[in-house]
């Protein structure tokens, strides 16, 4: 039964992660986390899936070895922050009080974002 509440809660994980790519309030990142620490409690043959995944990979690999994401990761999501947030505050958003909501999620995911250590470049 907890392997497949892990299973569960690492695909709904993975799902937010993937709706987080469009919607800037929903952060990628931690979510893609979350699924790989559920995955690696439950199932080895989807932590792999999830490690090896071309597009989500590299950022997991990274944060579990290092604690860090690459500078272009943190410059993609503070700018799709900015700017699909704002789009939903100014146009998509009806009252005052969506609104603000909005703004104090989008301010949140941003902290988080910035907060993040950034991985060194490699030097060449």
């Amino acid at each position: 039964m907890k392997r497949f509440l892990y299973l569960a809660v690492g695909f709904g994980f993975v799902v937010l992660a993937i709706i987080g790519i469009a919607l800037p309030v929903l952060p990628t990142t931690p979510f893609l986390l979350v699924a790989a620490a559920c995955f690696a409690k439950s199932s080895k043959r989807c932590h792999k899936w999830l490690i090896d995944n071309k597009l989500f990979g590299p950022i997991i690999n990274n944060w579990q070895k290092n604690r860090c994401i690459p500078k272009k990761a943190k410059l993609v999501a503070v700018f799709s922050i900015l700017i699909f947030g704002s789009f939903s505050v100014l146009l998509a958003v009806p009252n005052i009080y969506g609104k603000l909501a909005t703004t104090a999620l989008l301010a949140i995911g941003l902290f988080v974002v910035l907060s993040i250590k950034t991985c060194p470049q490699k030097q060449k």
